[in-house]
């Protein structure tokens, strides 16, 4: 099974979510944003099939530092990846990719079912 966790390695949420695969058994790569960027495709990818609404983290330190023309300004598929190209900050973290598909954020619980 093949397993992309994507994030920046400081953030909490990606520090748990990775100690959990780990504690589970679960071998998986990591993709640092900050020091090998987005990857194109799968952000057109993840778009696509979980729409961009579910990739934008709103409730972050970066998407509340940036002014409120620049939140404004984004309304669609395109905006929204413009920002998280420029900002991948303000990407919801962790985004695991795996052969059953693309999951956003950490859930346990969730996980459970996917990673057994």
């Amino acid at each position: 099974m093949t397993i992309t966790v994507y994030g920046i390695p400081n953030c909490d949420t990606v520090k748990k979510a990775r100690a959990w695969l780990h504690d589970q058994g679960v071998a998986c790569t990591f993709h640092d944003y900050k020091k090998q960027g987005v990857p194109l495709p799968q952000l057109d990818a993840w778009i696509q099939s979980l729409g961009w609404e579910a990739l934008l983290n709103r409730k972050g330190t970066t998407w509340r530092k940036l002014d409120a023309a620049q939140q404004a300004a984004v309304t669609d598929a395109a905006s929204a990846r413009a920002l998280m190209l420029a900002q991948p900050s303000v990407i919801k973290r962790p985004v695991v990719e795996h052969p059953g598909g693309v999951l956003v954020g950490f859930d346990p619980e969730a996980w459970k079912s996917v990673f057994r």
